[in-house]
């Protein structure tokens, strides 16, 4: 079976403290991130790595090279790879200078990490080219503003449970099989005897259902794993 891999970042920062906190938040997302603390290693994990990340986090000031100069000589090779800065540098001047220099965004520090988590999750969508809106019914999710609403109103989700309503979602008529699901929304080594996938489907029925209804948005395929039906 073909293991889902997570999206691969390289987060090039010399503060330790922003490092870590960054790398961790990341983390519990679901990305793999590497880290660099100067910009001479920044660079050469870079290029070694070009065919293996998704996205470059590039902080501007750091020791041995510049993020800007960084990103110049990532440009030389390719366009495609989305960089971000992150900088305390907070002109419009620098802005524009780090985006005309090839960057794709610029945050400026200090930053939250959920503005800094949504700028990610739209520059991957939109390299990927990947729907961003999903409906089912009375059930409409939107990746870009990170939200779920259900007859317009919105439904508070944790990030597991919006993970494994978009996986459904993507995959809406296909049997969606429980082992696929662990790789994808789970680590890859979680115990597939884990009733984890059966409780988390029961918090999105109950969220998501019609009270009304006997009848679930999510049909169990016994034995295998769930389906979110192609019509509603």
């Amino acid at each position: 079976m073909t293991t889902i891999k997570p999206m691969r970042l390289l987060l090039v920062e010399d503060e330790p403290a922003i490092s870590n906190f960054i790398r961790e938040g990341l983390e519990e997302e679901g990305f793999a991130v590497d880290v660099a603390n100067n910009g001479k290693t920044g660079l050469q994990m870079a290029n070694d790595g070009l065919q293996h990340y998704d996205l470059i986090l590039l902080d501007w000031m750091l020791p041995g090279m510049s993020g800007i100069e960084i990103c110049r000589e990532i440009r030389k090779t390719t366009t495609q790879l989305p960089i971000i800065f992150l900088t305390a540098k907070d002109t419009v001047d620098d802005a524009v200078f780090a985006l005309e220099t090839g960057a794709n965004d610029y945050i400026r520090k200090p930053f939250s990490f959920d503005e800094m988590l949504a700028r990610v999750r739209v520059l991957l969508r939109n390299q990927r080219g990947e729907q961003t809106l999903f409906q089912h019914g009375s059930i409409e999710m939107n990746l870009d503003k990170h939200q779920v609403t259900k007859n317009g109103l919105p439904i508070e989700l944790t990030q597991k449970e919006f993970a494994l309503l978009e996986y459904l979602l993507r995959n809406k008529g296909k049997v969606c099989r429980r082992t696929r699901i662990l790789e994808k929304i789970w680590d890859t080594h979680f115990d597939r005897s884990s009733a984890v996938i059966d409780v988390y489907i029961n918090f999105l029925r109950n969220k998501l259902d019609d009270p009304t209804s006997t009848d679930s948005f999510i049909k169990t395929i016994r034995g295998i794993g769930y389906r979110i039906e192609d019509k509603a």
